[in-house]
């Protein structure tokens, strides 16, 4: 019989970075009553291999199943090789153009080398979803969709505003949610992990249970993890992403890039960390105990580490070092810009003193355009005190301010009153 931690241990790693729980109480119940009996919790999250490289955009769910694999309740990979050929519309405001099987079964081959560098090979449940969904046929099909309502389906966001906008919805997207929800019967989950998009798909699973004569499943959707520019979500499209398969030096670097404020949400995202861990580190950050960047460049070795291994970590650090730190960054002879803090103030949510970005840039005279700013920015083009800025937005301690400013080879020292 197995032997797990007390509840409130468990749920403390378990609720780190969850974006909603339906619903902790009953999540604690179930952790609870496998406590007492002994048996591991059933946890499934479906990923359809619609590309086939992986980004740490995907890895937040792989995470939190790891999460849970490491308190010893079971996990399923679930390869939604059937569910692909309808598309997931979460999200979209437009018709998924549709793969072949061809496509889908070389995209899954990727999919599961990839997933096992952060799951445990040996401890994984590795389920494709045409082992149930093909042989459901069209009469079972027919039955699985009276358990849904044409009105119920419209609720859902994606579909009520193509609806309103009067854009096409095929109807085999409306299969989808079914789909996923009747994985979720077939494999008699206890728990169903998703993106916050995913939240009506993820009902769905629940309400099939529930007609099915099965407990409904507990949901834990996570959050959709914004990319290198902290605006849009991590995408290769958006040409924001960090791929799991990059080599250490680059993705150590991409780290490196993100701003102050993105570095926590990362930590919590897309680390082992506990919470109150991370939490600690952040109050040492305020208080001064630990400078930013040295949270940085931890967070950085921990993720490459993760991916690659501690010596590439550690070898990925020191080039970044002796690249871009180096205080041989002599800041002697450069030309100093005085500039009003007016010209250059953004706005901030905490109250905090904050700068544009893009207009010290342009006001420092290292670009002639917000424009070309913006793209130096997105380049990683931008150096701030040595460190790689990204981020249109920076937050200042106190005024005045001085800072050493770099744009490729130009340089200039901009004194903020």
């Amino acid at each position: 019989m197995a032997s797990f931690l007390p509840v409130d241990e468990q749920l403390d790693l378990l609720q780190k970075g969850a974006a909603e729980i339906i619903r902790v109480s009953d999540l604690r119940e179930r952790l609870e009553k496998s406590r007492q009996t002994g048996v591991p919790l059933r946890v499934k999250a479906g990923f359809d291999p619609t590309a086939p490289d992986l980004h740490l955009g995907h890895t937040v769910l792989m995470r939190k199943l790891k999460h849970f694999q490491d308190l010893g309740h079971t996990v399923i990979f679930l390869v939604g090789d059937f569910t692909s050929l309808i598309g997931d519309p979460s999200g979209r405001s437009v018709t998924r153009k549709q793969m072949t099987r061809e496509q889908i079964q070389e995209n899954a081959k990727t999919y599961t080398e990839q997933v096992f560098r952060i799951l445990d090979r040996d401890k994984t449940e590795v389920r494709f979803n045409s082992e149930w969904l093909d042989n459901l046929g069209f009469e079972g099909m027919i039955r699985l969709a009276s358990h849904f309502t044409v009105s119920q389906m419209l609720e859902r966001d994606e579909f009520h505003k193509r609806f309103q906008e009067e854009k096409p919805i095929a109807l085999h997207e409306l299969l989808y949610p079914l789909s996923q929800g009747y994985d979720s019967v077939a494999l008699k989950a206890d728990v169903e992990l998703g993106g916050t998009d995913q939240k009506f798909n993820l009902i769905a699973g629940r309400e099939l249970q529930r007609s099915y004569g099965q407990e409904p499943q507990i949901v834990l959707m996570t959050p959709i993890i914004e990319g290198l520019d902290g605006v849009q979500k991590m995408s290769k499209s958006y040409g924001n992403a960090i791929g799991i398969h990059e080599p250490p030096q680059e993705m150590y670097g991409k780290l490196m890039s993100i701003s102050d404020e993105m570095m926590w949400r990362y930590w919590t995202q897309l680390t082992d960390l506990r919470q109150s861990e991370i939490d600690q580190m952040r109050a040492d950050v305020v208080s001064g105990v630990l400078h930013p960047m040295e949270a940085k460049k931890r967070l950085a070795r921990t993720i490459v580490a993760g991916f690659h291994s501690r010596d590439a970590a550690q070898a990925a650090d020191e080039n970044w070092a002796r690249q871009f730190q180096q205080k041989s960054d002599d800041v002697e002879g450069l030309e100093e810009v005085r500039i009003p803090y007016a010209d250059i103030a953004g706005l901030s949510s905490n109250g905090n003193l904050q700068i544009r970005v893009p207009k010290l840039l342009l006001r420092a005279g290292l670009a002639q355009s917000g424009a070309e700013a913006t793209r130096k920015l997105a380049e990683n083009a931008v150096r701030i005190d040595g460190e790689t800025i990204s981020s249109p937005t920076i937050e200042v301690a106190a005024l005045p301010a001085r800072f050493t400013l770099r744009v490729g080879k130009r340089a200039k020292i901009a004194a903020i009153e």
